[in-house]
Parts: C-alpha cells; sequence; structure tokens
C-alpha cells in the first residue's frame, strides 16, 4: 500500500470516533434544539386554544425555538390525548388539556386508548377558567336566590343548555341540581358558542358559560348572571356572587388548564418546561393578555397537580356515578 493511502486510510479511522461522538454531543445538547409541537384537543377559537396561543407566543422567545400549536379536536378532547399518548418522550411533542378530558373522560368513556395516569407527565397547572350561571331574561328571576327558590318550587319544567354531554358545564349543572335539591332537562348542544345562542334566544332557561363570552351577553343585556362557579369571585364579574356565598356553600366548578408531557420524559425536561411556563405567567404582558380572556393564571408544578387531580376526580367520579351520566353509544 502506497504511503498516500496508508496515510488517507489513517485519517478517515481517525476521523470516525470524532464524528460519532459530534453526533451523539448534538443529540445529547441542551433542550430545545427544535420546534415543539404543543397538542390542543380543541378546536381553534375556543378559551383553550386561546390561552395556549397565548404562551406558546411566550415560549417561542423563552425557549429560542418556535412553539407550534396543533389542533387535533374529537371525542370531547380524547381524540387530542389519544395521538399526544403515543408520542415518543423527548419533549418536542406535548399537550395543554382541560379538566373535562384528564379527570372527567375517564368516567364517561369505557375504552379510552390511553391511561391518563400512565400516558402523561404533568408540566404545569396553568390556570382555571370560572364559569357563570346565566338565565334566560324569560325567566322570572334576578339573582341565585330567587333562581333556587323557583327551581325547588318545580313551577314550569326548566331546561338547561351545555357545550356537550360530560362537559364540564353539563357536570357543573349537574353538581348544582345534585347540591341544590331540584331538577332541570338537559339540553346539550355542540359546544359552548350554540348553548349560548340557546340561551339567548330563549330555548333554554339556564346555561354555564364562560365567563369572557357571558360577558358582552350580560352587559348587553341579554341574559342575566345570578351566580360564579368558582372559590372565588370572577374578575370579569366583580359584583356577581359565587354561587358559595349565595345560597351552596361548598359548590366550586371550573374549566382547568394542564401542561403534560408523554410519560417517561426525562425531568431535566420537565423542568426546564415548568420554569419557563411560570415564567411566562408572571410576565405582566402575558397575565394581562390571559386574564383578558375570563382565565386566571396558576402555574403550579407536577407536584400540587397531583393533589389537584385527585380532588377533580373524586368529585366529578361520583357525581357521574350518583347521577348516572351516560355517552350515547
Amino acid at each position: 500500500m502506497s504511503v498516500p493511502r496508508r496515510r488517507a486510510l489513517l485519517q478517515a479511522t481517525l476521523a470516525l470516533p470524532m464524528a460519532r461522538a459530534l453526533r451523539a454531543s448534538a443529540q445529547d445538547g441542551p433542550y430545545p434544539d427544535r420546534p415543539i409541537t404543543v397538542i390542543s384537543p380543541w378546536a381553534a377559537g375556543g378559551s383553550s386554544d386561546s390561552f395556549l396561543r397565548i404562551l406558546a407566543q411566550y415560549l417561542t422567545g423563552e425557549l429560542g425555538q418556535s412553539v407550534v400549536v396543533e389542533n387535533r379536536s374529537g371525542a370531547a378532547g380524547t381524540v387530542g390525548h389519544a395521538y399526544a399518548a403515543r408520542a415518543k418522550p423527548d419533549g418536542y411533542t406535548l399537550l395543554f388539556g382541560t379538566n373535562s378530558t384528564y379527570a372527567i373522560a375517564p368516567f364517561l368513556y369505557d375504552n379510552l386508548p390511553y391511561d391518563n395516569d400512565r400516558a402523561f407527565a404533568p408540566i404545569m397547572l396553568a390556570g382555571t377558567n370560572p364559569q357563570v350561571l346565566c338565565v334566560s331574561k324569560t325567566l322570572p328571576v334576578t339573582d341565585f336566590a330567587g333562581f333556587l327558590a323557583y327551581a325547588r318550587a318545580g313551577q314550569d319544567r326548566l331546561t338547561f343548555a351545555s357545550s356537550g354531554i360530560g362537559g364540564t358545564s353539563h357536570l357543573a349543572t349537574e353538581l348544582l341540581m345534585s347540591m341544590g335539591g331540584f331538577s332541570m332537562l338537559h339540553v346539550p348542544y355542540r359546544g359552548g358558542g350554540p348553548a349560548a345562542q340557546a340561551l339567548v334566544a330563549g330555548e333554554v332557561g339556564v346555561d354555564f358559560i364562560d365567563a369572557i363570552t357571558a360577558k358582552p351577553l350580560v352587559e348587553g343585556g341579554v341574559v342575566r348572571a345570578i351566580g360564579i362557579s368558582s372559590r372565588e369571585r370572577a374578575r370579569l364579574f366583580p359584583a356577581v356572587p359565587t354561587i358559595a356565598e349565595a345560597g351552596l356553600p361548598g359548590f366550586e366548578s371550573s374549566t382547568d388548564f394542564a401542561w403534560f408531557a408523554p410519560a417517561g420524559t426525562p425531568e431535566p425536561i420537565i423542568r426546564r418546561l415548568l420554569a419557563a411556563g411560570q415564567k411566562a405567567l408572571r410576565d405582566p404582558a402575558v397575565r394581562e393578555r390571559v386574564m383578558a380572556q375570563g382565565i386566571e393564571p396558576i402555574g403550579s408544578g407536577p407536584a400540587e397537580f397531583a393533589a389537584y387531580l385527585a380532588r377533580e376526580k373524586a368529585k366529578w367520579g361520583e357525581i357521574i356515578r350518583s347521577r348516572n351520566i351516560r355517552l350515547a353509544p
């Protein structure tokens, strides 16, 4: 073998381990090193999707990579959850879910293609969205006490709207009836928007509506707000008492938003995402935009999330069982 050929072979041999080391270094480099996709299991335009897009815009700058929202809606959010559950646990496909799916759906569906407790690692409980108990102007009530007396008297067959069977507006009303000792006829709609419009039109008498959606309806005088579902009064409705204040102590319900990674995602990545998410929710501009949507920022981490989730599952599981709520086959 000639000297030039031996020299070339030696150089190639020495270069091979160096190339492998460089590739390994690139793979194990600082996270993230490419765009991140966050699955939104609901259609674009709703409160969950709007909240996520506000966070994604901030996180793109904070993480130094594009954070892209991908809508995969269907089956009360379970389609998007199933997709995220199959993702590689590398921090590049994440999930932004609501309690109607991660705390309620397991009690409504017999054969979910994933196990919430095993499929996901929580990153952050991001925020909570109080609901406003609204009544049609056709009802002869102006406050919660009057409504409760009217409903218990059973003078009419009251009807209530919801965004669909098993959604948070439906279950909040089931909780209300259970604690209040009265009944109403359920009229489910395909989403919160159509349900609110049915209330405006007088097709139904009662509806729990997200605060941001309820605000122009109440201010326009087309429906009446008589109670807030959350533990504290809603920022957008400071004069409207909570339902617990107004006559049903202990009543509490809301739409809550949480950020997840597939189970098995390395702990350093979870910590990196949690720190970035909490920083986003402390940013004044982000907080202003989020609260303008009627959402209260939270930002609690995995440990607090575990305790919260246990309470949510216990409450809604009992309501679903005791009220015999079933999804149509």
